[in-house]
């Protein structure tokens, strides 16, 4: 084994970190900054999370060569379907629909429906998944998801690949 690379089980648990200090990050943003998710970025945190607790059991169990690629089979899936959430929304900003896709917003939800119908909705998500109300260096919160996951899928392809090299 290569001294200079990192076991799999360091990986796993680095992408553990990184993903729940993502999904830290997005609390944080809905719940000081007051930025409320639409339901595409509730899938694409489902996809964090899903993620995230792949590479933890991954990290907990450290697995061989077998169970590594079978690990990271798994984040490869649900990296590439928030991916894919985060691609959908990235085309919504950029070319905006006429009427919002994604839903009433809270205010609507809760004025219209009795609270047991309206707590699932909520959970769902409320806003515009075509707004922008935040962006760090040009990029919106749907294009860093976007960049994040497609990181991690190439990661996952390349422990995949290192597992069958070495298995």
């Amino acid at each position: 084994m290569n001294s200079f690379a990192p076991s799999s089980r360091t990986l796993f648990l680095g992408l553990f970190a990184a993903c729940v200090g993502l999904l830290g990050f997005g609390l944080y943003l809905q719940h000081a900054v007051g930025l409320e998710p639409c339901p595409m970025c509730i899938m694409q945190r489902y996809a964090f999370i899903a993620v995230a607790l792949f590479a933890l059991v991954g990290g907990l169990h450290n697995p061989g060569s077998t169970g590594t690629r079978a690990y990271s089979a798994l984040i490869l899936v649900a990296a590439l379907a928030g991916a894919g959430v985060a691609a959908r929304q990235t085309w919504i900003q950029i070319y905006p629909p006429e009427v919002a896709e994604c839903g009433p917003d809270l205010e609507f939800m809760l004025g219209s429906f009795p609270l047991a119908d309206a707590l699932p909705m909520i959970f769902q998500g409320t806003g515009d998944c075509s707004k922008v109300d935040w962006s760090f260096l040009g990029l919106s919160i749907a294009n860093w998801s976007l960049v994040m996951l497609t990181l991690i899928a190439i990661g996952a392809i390349v422990l995949i690949v290192r597992g069958k090299l070495r298995g």
